[in-house]
């Protein structure tokens, strides 16, 4: 079997002083985006990888998919819909629930991450949109897997992980996570419903330890702090 083709990953997130993700909680104007967005681009990432809350939250705005009969039954294999596409928004999807009206956010080519559980017609619809699938598993996701495809399949270098909290969590844990880029805004959400950058349920991996790579104070008093994730001891 050849070695794995796994992009690097660098989870970029803007969380409060308190470690919380929910910016609609921190009032109607959060001047920070723009800094999100201005430090995102320094990365020169070709994909971006969301899950399926914050894609229907920030994109699909809760549309749900137009389902059609498959007129024929559709092989579990991966499906390439634009070759010349050089930059990808990936949204983890594993039950095939996202409604999407074109297979493009701004200039970004979808590839929607899957399992072999999804039903043939929400694949007809994908491949009817022209938006790109990839299968992780049969059941469960396998994000050391499907890090692999979307390396050999797409030209994809390095990844942005922008949440949620538990897609966070779950790559952390598989130590799939190569650095953390996080801007601290000037506010305590308080919370305790609001998702933290990092959410492993009641069954966590072993804690994690981050090595500081530098430290940048932005405008409106954000503090940008990126970090090498280290190896398991």
């Amino acid at each position: 079997m050849p070695p794995l083709t796994k992009p690097r990953v660098i989870c970029h997130m803007m969380n409060s002083l308190d470690g919380r993700t929910i910016l609609q909680r921190w009032g109607r104007d959060v001047p920070g985006r723009q800094a999100y967005e201005t430090t995102a681009a320094t990365f020169d990432a070709q994909a971006w990888l969301c899950g399926r809350v914050t894609m229907e939250k920030d994109f699909t705005k809760g549309r749900q998919p137009d389902l059609q009969p498959a007129p024929t039954p559709l092989d579990r294999t991966d499906f390439v819909a634009d070759h010349q596409a050089a930059s990808f928004a990936i949204a983890v999807d594993a039950h095939g629930k996202l409604g999407w009206e074109s297979a493009y956010i701004d200039d970004d080519h979808l590839i929607a991450v899957l399992t072999e559980q999804v039903p043939d017609e929400y694949l007809t619809y994908l491949r009817g949109l022209g938006i790109s699938y990839v299968f992780g598993g049969a059941q469960e996701l396998d994000f050391a897997h499907v890090l692999d495809k979307l390396g050999r399949l797409f030209p994809i270098q390095t990844i942005l992980l922008e949440g949620g909290g538990h897609l966070n969590g779950s790559l952390l844990k598989a130590g799939l996570v190569d650095e953390l880029s996080l801007l601290h805004y000037p506010v305590v959400d308080g919370a305790a419903t609001s998702a933290t950058v990092f959410e492993q349920g009641p069954a966590p991996g072993p804690a994690t330890r981050f090595r500081l790579l530098g430290v940048q104070q932005l405008a409106h008093d954000i503090l940008w702090l990126r970090y090498e994730v280290l190896p398991a001891s």
